[in-house]
């Protein structure tokens, strides 16, 4: 995982200060992985502390292992690209973030009710994680048509919570779900491909999984692999509380 991906992974950490140094780094990676952390704190008017904070938010052990990733980056400038199922499991693998597991984990908990909402393909993943939900005590719903999502959207308080699966985050109907959700002031978490998406950008916590768009003879057969891998991570950390 590079260190744009890192950034975005745990973006809800970070603030403008962070930001404003992955920026720097990106832009400038050879000569960064020839600084010392004093250095690099001159050229960025700060101090060295915060530029190891940044690296242990981003998963590093240190500035030192960030810098041999990113010599790592700067060494391979042209990586191959793989779509097979062991690359996309490991990848999710990656993505895996115990510390927002345990948050969205908490968050459903924390529910009155749980709706559950996706399309097409999605949809019998929603059933497997409002299942697993039930198990664990809580009331939740999945819905196999849209109507009996508005509706239940147009009943729902802040005292709920809105599951929406999407592999692309790009989904009109789920989109629309989550802006009838943020008007009745109802949380929403979101489980999408790693990507910048409408999705992600909507929700108030987000789970990714690594499976890009994949098309055969116009069909749409993306890997549905890492989607279960991360419904199940999620279902074993909530279960731990049950």
């Amino acid at each position: 995982m590079n260190l744009k991906e890192r950034a975005h992974k745990y973006e809800y950490k970070l603030n403008d200060t962070d930001d404003q140094i992955i920026d720097y780094i990106v832009e400038n990676k050879q000569e960064v992985t020839g600084m010392s952390i004093q250095s690099l704190a001159r050229n960025l008017f700060t101090v060295p502390n915060t530029i190891t904070r940044l690296s242990k938010k981003l998963g590093y052990d240190g500035f030192s292992q960030l810098k041999n990733s990113l010599k790592e980056e700067v060494q391979e400038s042209d990586p191959i690209q793989e779509t097979n199922v062991e690359y996309n499991l490991k990848r999710s693998i990656e993505l895996v973030d115990h510390t927002m597991l345990q948050q969205v984990s908490n968050k459903l908990h924390e529910a009155r009710r749980i709706y559950v909402f996706g399309v097409g393909d999605t949809l019998p993943f929603c059933e497997i994680l409002s299942t697993h939900l039930k198990i664990g005590g809580k009331s939740a719903e999945y819905f196999l048509h849209r109507h009996d999502a508005v509706y239940a959207m147009n009943h729902a308080s802040s005292q709920d919570v809105l599951f929406l699966i999407s592999m692309s985050g790009e989904t009109q109907q789920v989109l629309e779900m989550a802006d009838l959700a943020k008007e009745k002031q109802v949380p929403v978490i979101s489980l999408t491909h790693f990507s910048r998406n409408f999705l992600q950008k909507k929700a108030d916590m987000n789970l990714y999984f690594y499976s890009p768009k994949k098309k055969l003879e116009n069909y749409n057969v993306s890997d549905k692999t890492p989607v279960m891998l991360m419904l199940q991570m999620l279902s074993d950390t909530f279960w731990q509380k049950t």
